[in-house]
């Protein structure tokens, strides 16, 4: 089995992290050897969180080349562009319906780029999720990153995986039921 590269991108306090986590997890699970590597680029001001995952038969390095990841996972619109050069070109984007102004947005030193999915989709292959609204449906925004856990285990093929039983090991007792919901809600929507 060749190598493959999964690229998770996101804003502090999102669960980028945690979703790694869980996929590394779950990956080292089935047999796979894998690395992952993460970049906290001050994620508690609301800065970009980045995790790389990389598995397969044997895995020498944590970090992805630009131009080899075989999917992105952005958890908020603009990360999902800021990353896109890691992307190969027959990758594909799940993107997280969502949009958190960075400072200098806030500050007025900068505009949200406009039509962003739009110009993302002239460019590769995206898969739009509103996990955001999902999870504030289900009643707990913090499930946002497990509905995107499941989006990128239906499109890579990961669904063998015993992803109960890693969610069981890693989330608290009182929130292991709706995380399941969230997992497999994300999942059907790819």
């Amino acid at each position: 089995m060749t190598t493959k590269n999964i690229l998770l991108s996101g804003v502090g306090g999102q669960g980028t992290i945690t979703a790694a986590k869980l996929l590394t997890t779950g990956l080292m699970e089935e047999g796979y050897d894998v690395k992952m590597s993460e970049i906290h680029g001050m994620s508690q001001r609301g800065g970009t969180v980045t995790s790389q995952v990389r598995y397969g038969e044997s895995v020498k390095s944590p970090v992805i080349e630009k131009g080899t990841a075989d999917i992105l996972v952005a958890f908020e619109q603009m990360e999902a562009m800021r990353y896109l050069d890691y992307l190969r070109p027959e990758g594909t984007v799940i993107i997280n319906d969502t949009k958190i102004w960075p400072m200098p947005v806030i500050i007025g030193n900068a505009q949200y780029p406009e039509n962003l999915l739009d110009a993302l989709e002239r460019k590769v292959k995206i898969n739009v999720i509103n996990a955001g609204g999902m999870a504030e449906e289900m009643g707990n925004p913090k499930v946002m990153n497990v509905i995107l856990l499941g989006a990128l285990a239906k499109s890579m093929n990961l669904m063998d995986i015993d992803w109960e039983a890693i969610l069981k090991a890693n989330i608290k007792p009182k929130f292991f039921d709706l995380n399941v919901k969230a997992f497999y809600e994300g999942a059907s929507l790819v």
